[in-house]
């Protein structure tokens, strides 16, 4: 069986906001593995993404792409197809929910917070892929961060409703593009002191659970096992995997009382 590899692969890498992002570690090993990248970058974060795209082996161009805009998305397939003509695969690594609908907000959040949280970080995965799926001519993948939504975590709150939707709207895209030959699937990561991380209040609450939980023991400091699994289901590896929520949060998800005191 041949190893891991992306060679001429054509890869959209959305959610690259630092070298600290797990999307930054993705696109890095993606073009050690001989994958052409171009990244996306939104508003006045662009420029905190084109200063780690230069920070890449092969810096890339960044492309604008506010998913929850018909423009940016119609202007992105253009792009991509006078670019390179199709694309083989897309990390979906994009989430938001407002400040109030997080935290412990639950009960007090406004129904625009949710709605807000809820097309930005799950519809937005079905709108990436409509956008795509013109360009997936031979087939391809695409993969989305997820985060475990079959549990209440704490100050997760309208955020964990939403990456339930994310997990309903990947079968309902690995339903309708199977098809195509379009292999759509999930990475639910353990918690990652990234820059999306940093803005939900409490963050260290939910890494502390990893500590006592996690069997293999989980370093939120290190993406990369995360960004080897995305790298895995954008493979041809992966090639009869659809619909799947692939774990990768050293165990944790599996165990029920804490194994350590």
């Amino acid at each position: 069986m041949a190893g891991l590899s992306l060679e001429g692969k054509r890869l959209l890498i959305t959610g690259v906001l630092t070298k600290g992002s797990i999307a930054y570690t993705v696109a890095e090993r993606a073009q050690e593995q001989g994958a052409q990248v171009v990244l996306t970058g939104f508003g006045r974060t662009r420029r905190m993404t084109e200063r780690a795209a230069g920070r890449l082996p092969d810096p890339p161009d960044v492309l604008e792409l506010d998913v929850n805009s018909a423009s940016d998305l119609e202007a992105l397939t253009g792009e991509l197809r006078d670019r390179w003509g199709g694309v083989d695969g897309a990390l979906h690594a994009i989430a938001f929910a407002p400040g109030d609908a997080l935290g412990g907000n639950f009960m007090s959040a406004p129904p625009e917070s949710a709605e807000v949280a809820f097309r930005t970080s799950a519809y937005s995965f079905k709108a990436l892929a409509e956008a795509l799926l013109p360009l997936m001519d031979g087939g391809g993948s695409l993969v989305g961060m997820d985060f475990d939504a079959t549990k209440a975590w704490p100050i997760y709150d309208w955020m964990g409703v939403a990456k339930a939707a994310l997990e309903s709207v990947n079968r309902y895209l690995a339903r309708d593009l199977g098809e195509r030959n379009v292999r759509v699937n999930l990475v639910s990561a353990g918690p990652v002191e990234t820059p999306a991380a940093q803005g939900i209040p409490g963050f260290e609450t939910l890494a502390g659970l990893w500590e006592k939980q996690a069997p293999l023991g989980w370093d939120t400091s290190d993406p990369g096992p995360v960004a080897d699994a995305v790298l895995f289901l954008l493979s041809d590896l992966a090639r009869g995997i659809t619909g799947e929520i692939l774990h990768v949060d050293g165990g944790f998800h599996a165990m029920g009382a804490p194994l350590k005191s």
